[in-house]
């Protein structure tokens, strides 16, 4: 948990219920797999050639797709280590303090991407929220080796 506790927006609560709901995170082969069981991917309805592809299935787990939702919320402004997490990211391994970093750059970067382009902030949000969740699966694996 506390290795999670690296990604801006995730504390103690969002942590704590990520690994309670989520458990075993190496029994998901890839981000994707999270994703979906999170119930933060597109729905789809499709037939021959043709792709339609709609809001989130929300058919996953409600409780960390909410967490996930509200710290996507923190992504809006710019990337910096504050004071709170400084003290984590000290303590954190290098390579933890990498991905911490990377997500946090690259979700700051896609929430004013998305903005910029006219999204709606709800809709903004979800789609950090499915990546930070791929941010977390990564994470949680990199605890677990060492």
């Amino acid at each position: 948990m506390r290795a999670l506790q690296t990604l801006r927006g995730v504390d103690l609560i969002v942590a704590v219920t990520f690994a309670t709901e989520v458990g075993y995170v190496q029994r998901f082969e890839s981000p994707r797999q999270l994703m979906g069981y999170l119930g933060l991917v597109p729905g789809e309805r499709s037939t021959g050639e043709t792709v339609r592809r709609g809001g989130i299935t929300k058919a996953g787990n409600g409780r960390v797709r909410h967490m996930l939702v509200e710290s996507a919320w923190t992504y809006r402004h710019p990337p910096r280590v504050g004071k709170a997490k400084l003290y984590r990211l000290e303590q954190a391994p290098p390579r933890l303090r990498e991905i911490a970093w990377k997500a946090q750059t690259r979700l700051t970067t896609r929430y004013r991407m998305l903005s910029g382009r006219g999204k709606r902030t709800t809709v903004v949000c979800t789609a950090i929220a499915r990546e930070l969740a791929g941010f977390m699966w990564a994470v949680a694996r990199e605890a677990q080796a060492t």
